[in-house]
């Protein structure tokens, strides 16, 4: 009797970890990207002076990017911001005023499906598509006026783009190791480097990165928790900083002292 109740049990464990695992692998996506489309005629409104502009990649993908400008004449550069996972960017131009104020432009465009750029998502396609971006700024400012920066599902594809181009500076907010080693974070029992569809290893991208790199993470970060982030600091260089937000979360670093400090006096650089 016994031994049947086990192996009925065995059964249903069994059972549970591969419907759980089917619906990981097939719903990844949907745990991955939460796009918020917009119209094509939507009309942008902002405090910072912007430009919208259209990117037509291919017959079907159009990239849709907004620059937003300092107030003040003088440039510094241009910040190509990679921004996070939801919605648009309208969810993230709160945080232009941190480079403008220092005298930066700032690039930022929407991956596919998010807001109004169309086109299917792939990771290789929002590899390419983020490079087009930087060969642009290249094309205006010099390597030396050009500051990638990443947060949180956009760190993986700035350090792509780092990795490929030469720039003044990468800075990450709240990076992730690989997307696979983040999902195993959630499901540490489920072999995520073979079921992740996309990988983005940062890991990788960073030690290619011949230019300082800086990174922000929250003690408190419920996303993309510390631990798994803290790996990354295994591949920088010796002169690269990792700096640690005590009590930080995954959405309030831009309100800490220090992150504040810190990032201003790498803009004045």
């Amino acid at each position: 009797m016994k031994r049947k109740i086990v192996f009925r049990w065995i059964k249903i464990i069994v059972l549970l970890y591969a419907i759980i695992g089917i619906a990981l692998y097939y719903l990844q996506e949907v745990f991955l990207f939460h796009p918020e489309k917009l119209a094509r005629e939507y009309v942008y409104h902002f405090d910072e002076p912007f430009k919208e502009i259209n990117i037509p990649f291919n017959e079907v993908d159009t990239v849709n990017m907004v620059q937003f400008f300092p107030k003040d004449s003088v440039r510094r550069g241009v910040v190509l911001y990679f921004h996070g996972n939801k919605q648009n960017i309208e969810r993230y131009a709160k945080f232009v005023t941190n480079f403008t104020k220092n005298g930066y432009e700032v690039w930022m465009e929407d991956y596919p499906g998010f807001g109004k750029s169309t086109g299917k998502r792939t990771e290789k396609k929002i590899y390419q598509q983020a490079l087009e971006i930087q060969k642009m700024a290249a094309a205006q400012f010099g390597k030396d006026s050009i500051i990638l920066y990443g947060k949180s599902f956009g760190t993986g594809v700035a350090a792509y783009v780092a990795s490929q181009t030469n720039c003044k500076r990468l800075i990450l907010e709240t990076p992730y190791y690989s997307i696979p080693a983040l999902f195993g974070c959630y499901a540490p029992v489920y072999p995520t480097q073979r079921m992740s569809t996309y990988k983005i290893p940062t890991n990788e991208y960073l030690q290619e990165v011949n230019y300082p790199i800086t990174i922000f993470h929250g003690t408190d970060d419920g996303v993309i928790p510390y631990r798994c982030a803290a790996k990354l600091k295994a591949v920088l260089k010796p002169t690269d900083e990792f700096i640690t937000i005590e009590d930080g979360t995954h959405h309030n670093l831009a309100t800490f002292d220090l992150y504040k400090t810190k990032l201003d006096s790498l803009l004045k650089q």
